[in-house]
């Protein structure tokens, strides 16, 4: 409790006295209250035409007494009867001219209290504790039925088939979906659009391993080969799509393809006239072909692969082909040299033997000096784009033992390999005092100099 001093002057002991007394009287009727409290007491003041001063006491109890009548205070100053009790941080004080105790709201009730929420503690204090009980049985009741619902949730497999097929329901696996996808692709009566559709949903489902397998156990592969010859571009397009994804670190569907022909035939398509569209994702089913399958390297070289992808890099003015024939041509040199320097126990690895036989006789490096690719990739350094100087400099350097000679000789070669480096070393600088950070441009700034030691 805390009572503040009176700054009424020249009061008499007899009114101090009975100013004390009242407020012990006030402390006890407060203390009765389940509620926390402010407690005012105004007493008169000896002098002053009998003008009155506040002084207050906060009284705290939280003791919880029996059932009282709540009073809902307001902003005004309302007199409280005998038994009833006042929200918390009500103020409360004794009137020392009517004797009355007398309550209005406090500061922050001020700011909270409203008439919606006295509706709502009424409804809360109409709640009587057996309607309590009878509420809580209610909810442990319904606990117990939805633990019964949900364990018959959890039917046997039979009976849920049984009513599955009662309801006419048509659950197809993967195997069942491309046996009816290849029906209808193979249709005399399906159109073109349709089969591009049949394609799309096919290139989806060939990204696993086994169900790309599994297509060419079904004779899919062949349907797939005939819709490379199509007179329809967007039916080449799409087929080649789907024997890009189907053969992508599929090593089975690899073989079957080399046997059935596939390689042969997507060198046709990139030796004619095609849209760029079509040539892009045929070009991406021949890397697809080629890529850790040294057999199918071989095959590729000694049918000309090298001369149609070099016809195909001269006639592309985009770059976009180029982009694509310079990365196919560098994974085929880094993974050979990987090979020959994995120092991998043949011991460990019955297989590694084999594999350094057929990559030796892959003779990629000449058949790349011979064809003049020296001289081509860097021409894709005229690119404007970063990603495509980027994939020149690295087959430059991957090429770079076999065409040193021809490197050194090459003006365009030379001049363009200083003007890069002034070029990215310049955009380097200019994020280092921007305060970012790409290495992307310092990478290619490194390729360049790395390309540069090797031509000194």
């Amino acid at each position: 409790m805390r009572l503040g001093s009176s700054r009424a002057t020249g009061a008499s002991p007899s009114c101090l006295t009975l100013s004390v007394l009242l407020l012990l009287h006030c402390r006890h009727v407060a203390s009765t209250l389940g509620q926390k409290s402010a407690l005012t007491v105004v007493e008169n003041t000896e002098g002053g035409g009998g003008g009155v001063e506040e002084e207050e006491v906060t009284v705290d109890n939280d003791d919880e007494e029996g059932d009282l009548e709540v009073v809902h205070p307001t902003e005004e100053w309302q007199t409280l009867r005998p038994g009833q009790a006042v929200p918390a941080g009500s103020h409360v004080r004794l009137n020392l001219q009517t004797g009355q105790r007398e309550v209005r709201l406090g500061e922050e009730q001020l700011k909270y209290w409203t008439q919606e929420h006295w509706e709502e503690e009424e409804i809360q204090s109409s709640v009587s504790p057996e309607e309590l009980k009878q509420a809580m049985k209610k909810i442990k009741e319904d606990l117990n039925t939805a633990s019964k619902d949900t364990d018959q949730q959890y039917r046997p497999l039979e009976e849920l088939k049984r009513d599955m097929a009662q309801l006419d329901l048509l659950v197809e696996t993967d195997v069942q979906i491309m046996k009816r996808l290849l029906e209808q692709l193979n249709s005399s009566s399906s159109t073109t659009e349709q089969k591009m559709s049949i394609l799309l949903e096919l290139e989806y489902l060939v990204h696993q391993v086994d169900n790309a397998q599994t297509l060419c156990s079904m004779g899919g592969l062949q349907l797939i080969l005939q819709g490379l010859n199509s007179s329809d571009f967007r039916l080449q397009e799409s087929s080649a799509f789907v024997l890009g994804s189907a053969l992508s670190s599929n090593p089975v569907v690899q073989v079957k393809a080399v046997e059935r022909g596939a390689l042969q035939m997507l060198l046709t398509v990139l030796a004619t006239t095609q849209p760029v569209r079509v040539k892009k994702k045929v070009l991406f089913a021949v890397a697809s072909l080629l890529r850790h399958f040294p057999y199918a390297q071989r095959h590729f070289l000694s049918h000309g692969g090298l001369q149609v992808l070099s016809e195909l890099f001269r006639e592309d003015g985009g770059g976009v082909l180029r982009t694509r024939i310079v990365t196919m041509l560098y994974d085929m040199i880094s993974e050979k040299e990987l090979i020959f320097h994995a120092g991998l126990d043949p011991g460990l690895d019955a297989s590694y033997e084999e594999r350094l036989r057929q990559y030796a006789q892959v003779s990629l490096q000449g058949e790349l000096l011979e064809k003049g690719w020296c001289n081509l990739v860097p021409q894709l350094l005229e690119s404007t784009e970063h990603d495509y100087r980027e994939k020149a400099l690295r087959a430059l350097l991957a090429m770079a033992p076999t065409c040193l000679e021809q490197y050194r000789s090459d003006s365009f070669l030379l001049d363009s390999l200083f003007s890069l480096r002034d070029q990215y070393q310049e955009m380097v600088q200019s994020e280092m005092i921007l305060g970012e950070e790409n290495y992307y441009f310092a990478e290619i700034v490194e390729l360049i100099d790395a390309l540069q030691v090797k031509i000194k």
